[in-house]
This record gives C-alpha cells, structure tokens and sequence, in this order.
C-alpha cells in the first residue's frame, strides 16, 4: 500500500490525532498528515497540529449541529483532495458523515468509537456500559459506512470494567487504548495486507 496520506477531522482535544502522530515520528506507522481540519473554532486539535507544524483549518459546518452535510461537506472533500488525501481519519469528530463524502473516499474514511461495537454506538458508550453491568468495556476503530458506528471493524481492545468505576475513570483507561488501537489500524491499512468481505475485515 505505500505510505498513508491522512487527513484528520476533530472537534475536540485531538488526542487520538497525538497517538497517530507519536507513531509516525517513533517510525511506527508509515504515515504523513496531509491536513488536519476542525468543525469547532479554537478547538485543540488545531493547537496541536500547529505545535506538529502540520497544516490545520477551522472547517465552517453551519448550518447543522450533528452533521456535514450540504456546502461544508463540499468544501470539506475539496480540501481533502487539494491536499492529495487518501485515507480520512475521525479523531472525535462529532458529526455524522454523510454519503458523498463516503464515496470520495471509499473504504477509506475510519473512526474510532469508545465501546466494543456493536454494542453501545452512539454518544457516551462507556457511561452506557457502566450503566449496563458491562464486566468489559473497551474500543473499537472500524470503517465508515451509511450507518451510526456500524462499518466493519478494524481493531478492537477491551478493559475491565472495575467495581468502584465511575464513567470518568473508565472512560480514561478506555483513551489509554485508543492511543495503542488507532495507529495499530492504520498500521494494517498502510501494510494492504487486509480484505473487506461484508461486514468482515480479513487480515493477513
């Protein structure tokens, strides 16, 4: 597959987009970040490229709330294409992705989502599994398709859920293997030594 041309969409922190750039610099992950994009103003994620010198921009999604849809989603796939992307990374980005943006980047758009998918998708799963009586709880990083956190599943890593957790405490340990699922992902998309069939992802 050769080296991977990321561009990152977030709205928050960035610290997943910090675990990805870690194992680049570490030489772990054959990778470059193209652009890194923002659907919040200020968001740290910017202040993070920036700290990376890599290019970052605020990205206007007005007028929704929950998704990219309409001129934003356009200018959003032009952007991604002027910066010679070939792989979009979801590193909080919370919006819904929309078709077209889909089928710019086919089997080439991946989130990352705090819960052992299928179960819990939507927003705040580890709360819902602390909810539940989950004895694990955990992550799974998975292509996107027309679904909410439904696309085929790359990697998944599972922590113990602990008699005195609070949702704070598991949501942390689960970030932990955030940093460690996320680049293992992009790892085996950059070796092109997988296959999607169905809802099966084939390694190796």
């Amino acid at each position: 597959m050769g080296k991977l041309k990321l561009g990152i969409l977030g709205s928050g922190s960035g610290s997943n987009m910090q675990s990805i750039v870690d194992a680049i610099e570490a030489g772990n992950l054959d990778a470059e970040i193209r652009l890194v994009m923002a659907d919040v103003e200020g968001a740290k994620i910017l202040d993070r490229a920036a700290r990376h010198s890599l290019k970052g921009l605020y990205l206007d999604c007005s007028p929704w709330k929950t998704k990219l849809e309409g001129p934003a989603e356009d200018r959003c796939i032009e952007l991604l294409k002027e910066a010679g992307v070939d792989t979009v990374v979801l590193a909080g980005f919370m919006r819904i992705v929309k078709p077209k943006l889909l089928a710019a980047f086919p089997n080439r758009v991946i989130n990352i989502h705090p819960a052992i998918l299928p179960a819990f998708p939507g927003v705040h799963s580890w709360k819902q599994a602390l909810d539940y009586g989950c004895k694990v709880a955990g992550v799974t990083v998975h292509f996107v398709d027309a679904g909410t956190d439904s696309g085929p599943i790359i990697v998944q890593k599972t922590v113990p859920v602990l008699e005195d957790d609070t949702p704070e405490s598991l949501h942390a340990r689960i970030q932990v293997e955030e940093h460690v699922a996320y680049p293992e992902a992009l790892r085996i998309i950059a070796s092109g030594k997988y296959s999607i069939e169905g809802r099966r992802v084939r390694i190796g």
